[in-house]
């Protein structure tokens, strides 16, 4: 009964979501609430929700000064200069654009830390947009996928748990992975240039003399055809007037670059090495920041009330996802799923239990946290392939490869704030992303078995 409430409840919430029938921050609240009454757990759901909410409220704090902090230092100009640096390599190009966002992605997703990621790289990359007219989906899928994929470095939250519960070394489930890894880039790679590239067919075919002219293919056979750009978009003057980057924005702070480009540069060596939490250490950011930029009471309030569109986006996103978590976990559900996905593995799959591990782990980790899948779900797959000489390592390197797709789950608080600083629709980055997410997902486990980094017994 468990089980079927289980899947169900997630299933009606993707699709209200995706339908857009409701907004995610309903969906959140009132679907699991009221399969959470099915289960019987009536006034309970109180308390379960509420021990949720206080394990989420570490994250909502990280997020909140988080968002504080890189809003200001986009409103002082510290990341108009890495703009300007992106539009002269890509120059006015959408798939340039769009392979640039994948390699900022990338190396800022090296730190192991998504929500940090995604606000570097929507700050960055959003105005670049704008600008061109570029669909912001295309953004949150490329960054999404990419920071999916690099997930599974061992400082990042994935690699460390199934480490943690397996008790196997991070390394030695890291280091062997390093060419799937290298696929699953690849894969990405190809996708950001084929959205790219649709995104400036899609720019002739609606504004054919900014972008160049378009060529109608397929006119001879009565089809509408479709239309694609003949030569690169023509150079036009595209300022960033009206957008976070505004040259002109009263806001910027040039005399004090290299102070808040140096603070900056402290806040994310400390992030790295993790001596201090991390709402703590954005809160103590902020508040420098906003002391030394803005010494006046009046302009310190003013910048803070003029982000708290986005604050009050993303923290009341992170609480509704707390109903979910703490209902799926309070009333047994989770525990209910995981024992259904191992039972119904028939021992004559025991030679594959790796292979099936990493198959499982890409609905599995969408549908529950890291945490309910690698130290509840993980540790009795391992005990099962153990029986068929199916090494522990092994297992858990096959166990991350479902990290692009779980990466894309409302209940991670990364995406919602992606989504949320981007402007899009949850649903909209759902339908362009989670198909290639299982597809980067399943190249890096098919290259893990070639490589021989997932055993199969």
């Amino acid at each position: 009964m468990l089980v079927v409430l289980g899947f169900l409840m997630i299933a009606t919430f993707m699709g209200l979501i995706m339908s857009k029938r409701l907004t995610p921050l309903l969906a959140l609240i009132i679907v699991p609430s009221v399969f959470g009454l099915f289960t019987g757990a009536g006034l309970g759901l109180g308390d379960m929700v509420m021990d949720s909410v206080k394990d989420m409220s570490s994250t909502a704090a990280l997020l909140m000064f988080a968002i504080i902090y890189f809003g200001l230092m986009i409103d002082v100009g510290l990341f108009d200069k890495l703009v300007n640096l992106i539009v002269r390599a890509t120059g006015h190009d959408p798939a340039k654009v769009v392979v640039g966002t994948m390699i900022l992605t990338a190396l800022v997703s090296l730190d192991g830390d998504g929500s940090t990621t995604y606000i570097v790289v929507t700050a960055a990359m959003l105005p670049v947009y704008q600008r061109l007219g570029l669909s912001p989906v295309v953004l949150t899928c490329v960054a999404g996928l990419t920071n999916g994929a690099l997930n599974i470095v061992p400082w990042g939250g994935p690699t460390a748990r199934a480490s943690a519960a397996l008790k196997v070394e991070a390394t030695d489930i890291f280091l062997p992975m390093l060419p799937s890894l290298g696929a699953g880039l690849v894969v990405i790679f190809v996708f950001a240039v084929l959205l790219g590239r649709s995104e400036r067919r899609r720019l002739a075919v609606a504004d054919p003399a900014r972008w160049g002219a378009g060529t109608t293919v397929g006119a001879g056979s009565g089809s509408a055809g479709t239309a694609v750009a003949t030569g690169s978009p023509a150079p036009v003057n595209m300022g960033l007037t009206d957008t976070a980057l505004d040259p002109n924005r009263e806001s910027l702070r040039p005399k004090l670059f290299w102070f808040n480009l140096v603070l900056t540069v402290a806040i994310m060596v400390l992030l790295v090495v993790d001596v201090v939490p991390l709402p703590y250490l954005f809160m103590v950011g902020s508040a420098i920041a906003l002391l030394v930029n803005f010494p006046r009471m009046t302009d310190q309030a003013k910048m803070v009330v003029s982000h708290s569109s986005s604050i009050i986006a993303v923290v009341s996103m992170v609480m509704a996802a707390a109903v979910l978590t703490g209902i799926l976990s309070g009333t047994g559900m989770v525990d209910a799923m995981s024992q259904w996905l191992v039972a119904v593995i028939p021992s004559s799959m025991g030679p594959y239990m790796a292979v099936l591990t990493g198959l499982i782990s890409i609905p599995a980790t969408f549908f529950m946290s890291n945490d309910a899948f690698y130290f509840g779900v993980l540790p009795v797959l391992t005990e099962t392939g153990a029986h068929y000489g199916i090494p522990a390592v092994d297992m858990a390197r096959a166990s991350i490869t479902g990290q692009p797709v779980h990466m894309q789950s409302p209940l991670v608080p990364a995406i919602l704030l992606l989504v949320s600083l981007a402007g899009v629709q949850l649903g909209d980055h759902h339908k362009k992303v989670l198909w290639r997410a299982l597809v980067v997902s399943l190249v890096m486990l098919v290259v893990g078995v070639l490589v021989g980094a997932v055993a199969i017994g």
